[in-house]
């Protein structure tokens, strides 16, 4: 995975290898900049001084998690045809975590306490609907959560790298009128990408498995339900995902003569075949706000669908990720790097407006200290906490719990290694302030692996660094 490089003046330069990084950094020609995404300052250089390449920010938005992937772009010559190609590089890849059904379930407790103490306080309070209008292209607060956690992100990277476009997983332009103005009917409508359209939503509704014998990792095969032999329709609904053997077993026989003795399967079946994708919905509520805003950047944008994504991805030969499949948004022809690493972002919250802790009616029962900080730092700061005497003599690096006493706990977000409590603040110092979001490395490649050897992304904030990262900070 590349390092991100800023000029002495803070302005975006190329980035570059962690080996790289790494010698500039013990050379002191750099200083660490920004731990996560992992991004130097060099003291030496100046933007005017150096090369640009193009770069592109792409974009996999889903209900859960978004993908995004930072690519360098350049040109190469086929040597047979003389055409020139360009080529994507991916330089760092980033898995969004979204915590759409967390404010969601918020929202619901919120609501059900205050419609219980109403009713029993406030029993004759006349309704009030008519005087809370909703704005134009209004959006749910876990809806506008997802678009705005997004768009801190494309901001945040936009300012580390040259980033030239964007690309965003979006809509597919009907490029088959241009090729073929005649064109009419059922052949207009299913267009040269139909297939993948179909077979990506089958994908995501019966979660990749298939729907007789919850095989996983094997190819599947779009089946109808109702045989189309003996009059069914090749609606979606009429559609599910049987491996082959399941597949041909079953023939042209009917779904309920073939599952006659599983009854369980047969209702699941059935059932997950009309229900209708809540996720999906959410990426379809929130695709034309998200577009708005990145459009809002000043920067190009490139959108494409996710049959082209899938299609993509199946012509290169690159593993499903959401950080990968953003790397295939839109006209992709060739993609190197896909073995680089993903940085795991989890959007927690900065925290609660709530001034209290209300009990199961919905009553407040303890109340918050106003004060958010102490000595300085505040509760989620990343810390590195050397201690020189006592029994907790050593170095501690992790998140911060403050105590307006000044004994503070550090967590090192490994599992199965609990806090370290009591540390006093004279012996931390701030690596990263909270951002409210909560980072985890990508585990290190297998023995023998052909990955082995790379450097990771974590392997760049190690204890011989705490020097630059003292002077950094």
């Amino acid at each position: 995975m590349s390092v991100f490089v800023l000029d002495k003046r803070k302005r975006q330069l190329m980035p570059c290898s962690e080996n790289r990084a790494r010698k500039l950094l013990d050379s002191g020609r750099a200083r660490v900049h920004k731990l996560f995404p992992f991004c130097i300052r060099l003291t030496d250089r100046l933007i005017e001084d150096s090369a640009l390449q193009p770069m592109r920010l792409s974009l996999d938005p889903g209900s859960k998690e978004t993908g995004l992937a930072v690519s360098r772009i350049a040109e190469t010559i086929d040597v047979r045809t003389g055409e020139i190609a360009p080529v994507m590089h991916i330089c760092f890849l980033i898995e969004l975590v979204h915590r759409g059904a967390a404010i969601k379930k918020s929202l619901e407790a919120r609501a059900a306490m205050r419609g219980r103490r109403r009713s029993a306080n406030l029993r004759y309070r006349a309704p009030r609907f008519g005087n809370r209008p909703r704005a134009k292209g209004w959006l749910a607060p876990s809806l506008k959560h997802r678009v705005d956690t997004t768009c801190s992100w494309v901001r945040r990277l936009t300012c580390l790298a040259p980033i030239t476009h964007l690309a965003k997983e979006l809509v597919r332009f009907d490029m088959q009128l241009m090729q073929n103005p005649e064109i009419c009917g059922v052949e207009y409508q299913q267009g040269s990408l139909q297939g993948y359209e179909v077979r990506e939503y089958l994908l995501e509704k019966f979660h990749r498995t298939c729907a007789y014998c919850d095989a996983k990792d094997i190819p599947l095969q779009m089946e109808h339900i109702h045989p189309k032999a003996n009059g069914g329709s090749n609606r979606v609904s009429n559609l599910t995902l049987a491996c082959g053997p399941c597949n041909s077993k079953k023939a042209a026989r009917d779904i309920k003569d073939f599952l006659a003795k599983d009854s369980v399967r047969l209702k699941r079946i059935l059932a997950q075949a009309k229900a209708p994708l809540r996720d999906a919905a959410a990426v379809n509520s929130t695709r034309w706000a998200l577009f708005n805003a990145l459009k809002a950047t000043g920067l190009a944008v490139e959108t494409g669908t996710g049959g082209q994504t899938k299609w993509n991805r199946s012509r290169l030969g690159i593993v499903k990720t959401h950080a990968l499949d953003a790397a295939c948004v839109g006209t992709v022809y060739d993609v190197q790097g896909v073995n680089a690493p993903a940085l795991r972002v989890t959007c927690t919250g900065r925290g609660s407006r709530c001034k209290t802790r209300l009990d199961q009616y919905g009553f407040p029962r303890t109340y918050l200290s106003k004060q958010k900080t102490a000595f300085g730092f505040k509760t989620g700061d990343m810390v590195i906490a050397n201690v020189t005497k006592g029994i907790k003599t050593g170095v501690h690096k992790g998140r911060l719990a403050i105590r307006l006493s000044g004994s503070f706990n550090v967590q090192s977000g490994l599992k199965g290694i609990p806090a370290v409590q009591g540390i006093s603040y004279k012996y931390c110092r701030i690596t990263q302030r909270a951002d409210g979001y909560g980072y985890s490395q990508p585990e290190q490649p297998k023995k023998g692996s052909r990955d082995q050897g790379r450097a990771s992304h974590a392997a760049l904030y190690l204890p011989g660094l705490n020097a630059q990262v003292s002077r950094a900070f």
